[in-house]
């Protein structure tokens, strides 16, 4: 049976390749056929990066700031301008933002112990704000959910309801979905069904395996079944694996790409069909 590539595929160059510094990291990444995503842009060396030569996927679209309060949103502003810039810089047309700004560790620098109305009226009326960024730079940006029983606690607006409540709010193509599944499987579960709800909302799916987040078959989730249910609702954009490498990293980038690598039915071409935007 042929197979078909259905998806853009990126990999996060802040996971695998670790004992190589980061240009090199990007550059094997790109070797290998696949795009690339970047954290904080502020800690790269962001000329030789461009220079790689490589497909940059996403990056983080701002440096400090927050949705809910509006100061924060004012800083929360000023440095997705300045990555809007650097986004222009890499040819990178998607920009990651999340409930409010996080440390080093993954932690918010301002907790949320409980999300109000004001909150959720702010965090719409910040978004307006980013989506009109995003439609006047010809960008998008892309609001991730996260999990707040593992990796992230105190984060507001983290679950997937919450995060596709806001995009859906804004209702701008400027702004979109940053679907992580493994922080959805932690958080919500129930993954396909969640794919067919967000659907057409998402900017970008990101995955690993849970638990251990490393790559797809590590763990209890059936990325090809989570592959088919993706190319079966019309998404054809991309999917970025955003996850450690259980031992040798080319090894998971191979187990990441058969994960989603479609067989086609019997007798149909196998074409493949290349996205970097939201379907």
């Amino acid at each position: 049976m042929k197979a078909r590539e259905a998806f853009e595929l990126a990999v996060s160059s802040e996971m695998v390749f670790l004992d190589l510094p980061h240009v090199e990291r990007v550059r094997r990444i790109d070797a290998l056929g696949f795009a690339v995503e970047i954290w904080d842009w502020t800690t790269k060396d962001v000329p030789a990066l461009v220079a790689t030569g490589a497909r940059f996927s996403s990056m983080t679209g701002y440096v400090t700031g927050r949705l809910a309060d509006s100061e924060g949103a004012d800083e929360l502003m000023r440095t997705a301008e300045q990555s809007v810039r650097v986004a222009h810089e890499l040819g990178c047309p998607r920009l990651n933002l999340h409930g409010t700004g996080l440390d080093a560790r993954g932690l918010p620098v301002v907790p949320a112990g409980e999300v109000t109305g004001p909150m959720w009226v702010q965090a719409v009326r910040t978004l307006e704000r980013i989506a009109a960024l995003g439609d006047r730079e010809g960008l998008v940006f892309c609001l991730e959910n996260l999990n707040t029983a593992v990796d992230h606690p105190g984060v507001p607006f983290a679950r997937l309801s919450d995060v596709t409540a806001l995009v859906a709010a804004v209702d701008s193509p400027h702004l979109r979905v940053m679907l992580d599944l493994y922080h959805a499987q932690i958080g919500e579960g129930d993954l396909i069904s969640a794919v067919r709800r967000a659907v057409h909302l998402i900017g970008e799916v990101q995955v690993a395996d849970v638990p251990g987040r490393c790559e797809p078959g590590t763990g209890e989730i059936s990325y090809p079944a989570i592959a088919r249910a993706l190319a079966d609702v019309g998404y054809r954009g991309t999917v970025g694996l955003e996850a450690w490498a259980s031992s040798d990293s080319e090894l998971a980038l191979e187990r990441f790409r058969a994960a989603f690598t479609l067989p086609d039915p019997v007798g149909a071409a196998s074409v493949p069909v290349l996205a970097g935007g939201p379907a």
